[in-house]
This record gives structure tokens, C-alpha cells and sequence, in this order.
């Protein structure tokens, strides 16, 4: 069994391996067009721009558009590789970034943290971004297949199906994320199943892109022989040197062991994987509570209930301030030993699926 190129619309992807958006600042430019140079698909994350280029308006809202201008500028300058975005539905301002995207002409629009049921409403005749959801059951792959197919008479360009392995924000309830009848080794192939009925009834090819908990060559090859034709792994390219966040940030992934990686509850109302920490520790204690809400940023965050705010708290992350923060992390990001190129990444990740056994 070779790595083979994977295809999304018109768009011949070399190795199918897609890098995880992470946010606030995690993947940025120079993580996506790192992954993009070495034949993957490199994706930035739209989360927390406006926080980040703050510098560019005192408004959140403005200020996270002309960021996200900014990265693609930046990613474009970097590489000609194929370049993504991924907009979370739950964004207060996701249709004026979705429409950024399309109009600055990302190759990919990844959307997820909800249902992406409007998403083909913001394309233009010269539109040439692809579109993808993030799903996390066959069921949801259905219903954003026939609501697209009936109101825009549009399909999904592929499916990402994210397993609650994943890090950062799951689309699953507590009970669920331990439940084997909701991992990804189960839940792959109901998707699959839809974009076969797709397949069959329009005659659109629907590739399916497996997501959460994917770290290793061997875990590539093990979910590709269940028959995605491709996979998205975000905590293994965060310990790269190209990664945007600070090195503190990483170092807490490689300080790591398997018992600090825990589901924390989001102010968003979904619950999270992250690294212990003493910021954490406080939450749980009931230490923290915001007087405000600074940014608006996130439709489902209720203030009055909220013990912290999810931007800062993930923006000091990023920054290196971890006693005002955290690191949200796959399952799998203990495993993490030192920091390594990009291009050593793939290397060893391409190393490792050939070597494993079926």
C-alpha cells in the first residue's frame, strides 16, 4: 500500500496528508505553507485572528478579517502548494470570513464547530474554493449533503470526519467520547458509506478525510486500510520548528505525559481536550471569572456563565504565557519528543506508514 495523491475537485494534492487548523494562532502562515511545500494540504486557522492583529483595528470583528487577508498574503509569498482555511461555524463572524476566503481565493474552506449548512451561499460564479465540512457522524454527512445538493444544488467537495480523539473542541457529548461506538475506527465508515451513495446517485466523487487522534504513520495506514482517502493530523505538527506558536507552547506538548491530556469544559458549551495546567487547576477551583466580554467572538459563549475567556486564554497560550492559559492537544500529543522540521515530519511520518504491518 503506497500514500497516494488525493484529489479535491480539480485540486491534485501529492501526499494526503491535510494539517489540522488550530487556533488562536497555532496554524498560522508559516506551519501551512510549510506543509504545503513538502506535497500536503496546509491549512490556517481563522480562530482568534482579530486578537492576534489586533494591531490592524481596535475592532475584534474588522481586525480578524484583515488578518486573515494578511496570512494568505503571507502563505502565498511561501509556497504554491495548496493552501486552506478553517472557519468554525460558532465564529460570531463566520460568513465575513467565509467570504474573505472565497474572495482571496483559498484553494480550501474547512468548516466545522457546527452545522455548515449555508456554506455554498457565499460562493461567486468565479469562485474556485473548494468546500469541506467537518463532520462527526454519518448522519450529519447526509443532512449537509442533501441540504447543499437541494437548496444549492452543491456537493461537498470531500468530508473531513473528526473522531473525539481530536484536540480542541469536540463534536461530542461527554458520555460519547470514551464510547466506542462513536470512535473514529466506527464512525469512518458511515461516512464513507454516504459519499459512496453520493457517489452513485450524482456521479461526484466525495473523498473522505479522517480526523482525530491520527498521529503516526501506522495510525495513517491503519485508517486508510478502513478506506478514508485521506487524513488530517493537527497535535504532530505542532512540535515542528515551522509551527506558529511560541515555543513554550510546544515544549508543554513534549513535557507531557499521557495522564495531563484531559476534556476540559469550554465557555463555548463543547467540551475540549487539552494539557493540564495550573490555569486549569484555578478553573476547576472556580478562581477565575470574567467581568466582560472583550471580543464577541463566539456565537454559543454565554458570559454569565462563562469562568474565563476562551480567546485570551488561548491567545497567552500561544504567546508562551501558560499561567494565564493552555494548550489544547490531541489524544495523542504525549507522544511528542522533541521539535523537527516539517519536512522531517513527513519524512518520518511516510517512514512509518511504510514500514507498518497490516
Amino acid at each position: 500500500m503506497l500514500l497516494k495523491n488525493l484529489k479535491i475537485g480539480n485540486l491534485s494534492i501529492p501526499v494526503p496528508i491535510i494539517q489540522g487548523g488550530m487556533g488562536v494562532g497555532i496554524s498560522l502562515s508559516g506551519l501551512a505553507s510549510a506543509v504545503a511545500n513538502e506535497g500536503g494540504v496546509g491549512v490556517i486557522s481563522a480562530a482568534g485572528l482579530g486578537v492576534i492583529y489586533s494591531n490592524l483595528s481596535k475592532n475584534y470583528l474588522e481586525a480578524s478579517i484583515l488578518g486573515l487577508k494578511e496570512e494568505l498574503h503571507k502563505a502565498r509569498e511561501k509556497t504554491k502548494g495548496v493552501i486552506g482555511v478553517n472557519i468554525m461555524v460558532a465564529l460570531s463572524n463566520f460568513a465575513d470570513l467565509v467570504k474573505t476566503a472565497i474572495s482571496e481565493k483559498a484553494d480550501i474552506i474547512f468548516a466545522g464547530a457546527g452545522m455548515p449548512l449555508n456554506l455554498p451561499s457565499f460562493l461567486q460564479k468565479d469562485s474556485v474554493t473548494k468546500l469541506v465540512p467537518i463532520v462527526s457522524s454519518g448522519r450529519a454527512a447526509k443532512l449537509i449533503c442533501e441540504k447543499w445538493k437541494n437548496i444549492y444544488d452543491y456537493l461537498p467537495d470531500a468530508l473531513v470526519v473528526e473522531g473525539p480523539k481530536a484536540g480542541g473542541h469536540l463534536g461530542f457529548k461527554n458520555d460519547q467520547i470514551d464510547d466506542e461506538h462513536f470512535s473514529l475506527e466506527h464512525i469512518l465508515p458511515e461516512v464513507i458509506e454516504e459519499a459512496r451513495e453520493i457517489e452513485e446517485k450524482y456521479g461526484k466523487k466525495v473523498p473522505v478525510i479522517a480526523a482525530g487522534g491520527i498521529y503516526s504513520g501506522e495510525d495513517i495506514r491503519r485508517i486508510m486500510e478502513l478506506g478514508a482517502d485521506g487524513v488530517q493530523m493537527g497535535t504532530r505538527f505542532v512540535t515542528t520548528e515551522e509551527c506558529d506558536a511560541s515555543e513554550v507552547f510546544k515544549q508543554t506538548y513534549i513535557d507531557a505525559h499521557e495522564e495531563d491530556i484531559q476534556i476540559i469544559k469550554s465557555p463555548v458549551g463543547m467540551p475540549g481536550r487539552a494539557i493540564f495546567s495550573e490555569f486549569i487547576q484555578k478553573i476547576k477551583e472556580g478562581k477565575k471569572q470574567p467581568k466582560k466580554c472583550p471580543f464577541n467572538c463566539i456565537k454559543t459563549c454565554d458570559i454569565t456563565k462563562s469562568p474565563y475567556c476562551i480567546i485570551s486564554a488561548l491567545y497567552n497560550a500561544f504567546k508562551g504565557n501558560m499561567q494565564n492559559g493552555y494548550a489544547f492537544a490531541g489524544a495523542n500529543a504525549y507522544k511528542a519528543t522533541r521539535i523537527m522540521s516539517v519536512k522531517e515530519t513527513f519524512r518520518s511520518l511516510i517512514e512509518e506508514f511504510t514500514k507498518a504491518k497490516k
